[in-house]
């Protein structure tokens, strides 16, 4: 069971990493600040996630 916590939360890093690089592109490019402020959101939700599946995975690995 804690391998798949690990595993999702490796994902979801790995998530974290892409939506922060489209976001520092899109500020980069004068984008939409309407657009940024929709990744910021997503990258804290994801931080979020990737936060509770690492407590998680820590939690069964101590049984």
């Amino acid at each position: 069971m804690p391998t798949l916590f690990n595993i999702l939360a490796i994902l979801v890093m790995i998530a974290v990493v892409i939506v922060l690089l489209r976001g520092l592109v899109n500020m980069m490019r004068g984008g939409s600040g309407n657009t940024s402020n929709k990744l910021m959101q997503a990258r804290v939700l994801l931080q979020f996630v990737a936060l509770v599946l690492i407590m998680l995975a820590l939690y069964f690995s101590g049984r």
